[in-house]
């Protein structure tokens, strides 16, 4: 098995698959960060082509559309017969379907698979695999797919799919995250102690565990990330590129939502948790 990008999902991915018994090796931009894989039993592999040469299954992990191409176009040329690509990172469906026909100039097999969950459920082999392709092409991901995830959604057999749905998702995480966010402000103006929001909510049907655990961090400013503020922007633009032709209706909360993680990252959190969208929602300092 091949892991590249060894960030904060794809090391937590690789850990899965190496406590799963398979072999790997992994690659990232910067090496420092696959040294905790290596120490654990990965191998170190010097560039992508080295990464995958033995693989009977190569999975991305990386931030982007452009960074998975630049080493897809690396990789590609030395994928091993019959092994199949899992592209895991979020690119939306159009970038999904461009990395496919990437994919297929090199005659590389090929399945769109980004995952649900952050750093914690990567780290613990409990992610949610969405995937769309070829069904003949599972039994051989089946391995990774059981190693990193507790739960498989299938999205149908065209790549793009399940990119669709993963922004679909995401939607509803960058959403919710938003508006924690503003009922933690709210509270706070009309001068209430914004735990008893979280009090108020907790057990009742919307008192999410989700909602719980992201209001938690926002009241205790802990903002290490897990899911960084920089990459809901990113996927933001995604889900606003893809619902362009119908914004008023599909996409028409999407812009306010990004208004505000745009503001986080420009108050010096692109980096921390996607929690730290609280401080948009406060005065500037």
């Amino acid at each position: 098995m091949a892991v590249i990008g060894t960030g904060t999902m794809g090391a937590g991915m690789a850990a899965s698959i190496l406590r799963a018994g398979h072999d790997v090796s992994v690659w990232n931009r910067t090496a420092e960060r696959t040294t905790d894989l290596v120490n654990s039993g990965a191998r170190g592999s010097t560039d992508p082509a080295d990464c995958v040469r033995d693989a009977d299954v190569v999975v991305t992990m990386l931030y982007d559309e452009a960074a998975t191409a630049d080493a897809a176009d690396a990789f590609l040329p030395a994928v091993r017969d019959g092994a199949v690509w899992m592209q895991s990172a979020t690119v939306g469906p159009a970038g999904a379907v461009r990395l496919a026909d990437l994919a297929g100039r090199h005659g590389v097999a090929t399945l769109d698979a980004p995952v649900l969950g952050t750093k914690a459920p990567a780290e613990q082999g409990k992610l949610t695999a969405l995937i769309s392709g070829p069904e003949s092409l599972l039994d051989t991901v089946r391995p990774v797919v059981e190693a990193i995830a507790v739960k498989t959604v299938s999205a149908g057999t065209e790549p793009g799919a399940a990119s669709a749905l993963k922004l679909a998702c995401n939607a509803m995480v960058a959403t919710l995250t938003a508006a924690t966010a503003q009922s933690v402000a709210i509270a706070r103006h009309l001068g209430v102690d914004p735990a008893l929001f979280l009090e108020a909510l907790d057990g009742g049907p919307i008192g999410a565990p989700y909602t719980q655990l992201k209001g938690t961090a926002m009241i205790e400013r802990e903002f290490a990330p897990s899911f960084g503020v920089d990459g809901v922007v990113k996927d933001l633009d995604l889900m606003i590129d893809a619902t362009a032709e119908n914004a008023d209706a599909a996409g028409r909360l999407l812009g306010a939502v990004r208004s505000a993680f745009a503001d986080a990252s420009e108050r010096g959190h692109g980096s921390d948790d996607m929690a730290s969208v609280i401080d948009a929602f406060a005065p500037p300092a």
